[in-house]
């Protein structure tokens, strides 16, 4: 959904000429002017993976390959998810990866200890995201460090955390409850976390695009100023975006340690190359105000095929890495380039 129109929505839950002249700006700047190419590129790129994957690699469309293929979606969408509303309002959390670490260490201890229940454990895993995004929030927010710097501290700060609980060492876990969060199928060939993902996606698309809260993200990456002098309190939308995207990726860190019955100190090593490469390749700008969680969901699944299909042929993890920076590049571009923005946050 464009910025525009959720702009329009929030003019129309409070009405604000200060608002209103975010709406006037972003139709100016033209934006949405290219929409309809950027929302056809994502689906068209997918749809030619597939293609060329099920053509150079004959395990690719196996049941066990797409069942695979389906846990490790759910995965990175759970990361991806509340990351992306923190990419709308045009911050950055670089600590994705090192909180899924964090998380892992954590429920590694309190199911060590012989807490159990899965929807113990879930709970618990939502409360430490929680926390962990009121930090990263709180030092944004409040503290007023860039969210790139910010983030660049507790990534530190939760990586340090995470190896000293594990002293440095994976630590095994023992709980079929919790393990079949992670590698049970509810539905057959499609395994737990990607109904998980899709439930949590609901809800996340609904508060994006049908609540004050979302619409003033949107707000917020289109011209945090003048949602200022609106009267908007910006400052708690920014932590709770935070929030947000803390329990998502704790939620990615619960169901990545349950899926391998360990936590380590690689966990979650590479999860936010790919959950910023899902981001922005679905569509959705680094700079704020355009895209969403429905865009993150392509990308998603562009990102998991892209790396599963390069598996499947054998390729090297080196190269791997090498394509999805490129991946994340040309993406990036190719999204200013349709929106126009005036001003690169």
């Amino acid at each position: 959904m464009s910025t525009t129109s959720h702009l329009r929505r929030a003019v129309g839950k409070r009405r604000s000429s200060s608002v209103a002249e975010v709406v006037g700006e972003l139709e100016r700047r033209g934006i949405g002017t290219k929409d309809a190419v950027a929302r056809l590129l994502p689906p068209a790129a997918l749809l030619a993976m597939v293609m060329f994957f099920s053509v150079r690699a004959d395990s690719f469309l196996t049941v066990r390959n797409l069942t695979l293929l389906s846990g490790d979606s759910g995965i990175l969408l759970l990361a991806a998810l509340g990351a992306t509303f923190v990419v709308v309002m045009g911050s950055i959390d670089l600590s994705v990866g090192a909180a899924v670490m964090l998380t892992g260490a954590i429920l590694s201890v309190v199911i060590s200890a012989g807490v159990t229940s899965p929807l113990v454990v879930v709970s618990i895993s939502v409360a430490v995201g929680s926390v962990l995004g009121l930090v990263n929030g709180m030092i944004f927010a409040y503290g007023r460090v860039p969210s790139f710097i910010a983030t660049l501290g507790t990534l530190s700060l939760f990586s340090g955390l995470g190896l000293t609980i594990l002293n440095g060492q994976a630590r095994m876990i023992d709980a079929p409850g919790v393990q079949d969060l992670a590698v049970g199928q509810l539905i057959p060939h499609v395994q737990n976390p990607a109904l998980i993902a899709l439930g949590v996606f609901v809800l996340y698309w609904f508060i994006g695009s049908r609540t004050r809260f979302g619409l003033y993200l949107y707000a917020i990456g289109g011209n945090e100023h003048v949602v200022q002098l609106s009267g908007v309190r910006v400052n708690r939308y920014k932590v709770l975006a935070f929030v947000a995207s803390g329990v998502t990726v704790a939620l990615a860190g619960l169901l990545l340690m349950a899926r391998l019955s360990s936590s380590g100190p690689t966990a979650g090593s590479t999860t936010l190359l790919d959950a910023l490469a899902a981001i922005v390749v679905g569509g959705t700008a680094l700079s704020g105000g355009v895209g969403g969680v429905a865009r993150t969901v392509l990308g998603v699944l562009i990102v998991t095929v892209l790396a599963n299909g390069l598996n499947q042929m054998g390729v090297d993890d080196f190269i791997q890495s090498m394509v999805k920076g490129g991946v994340i590049v040309v993406a990036a571009v190719f999204t200013m380039a349709t929106q126009r923005k005036l001003i690169i946050k």
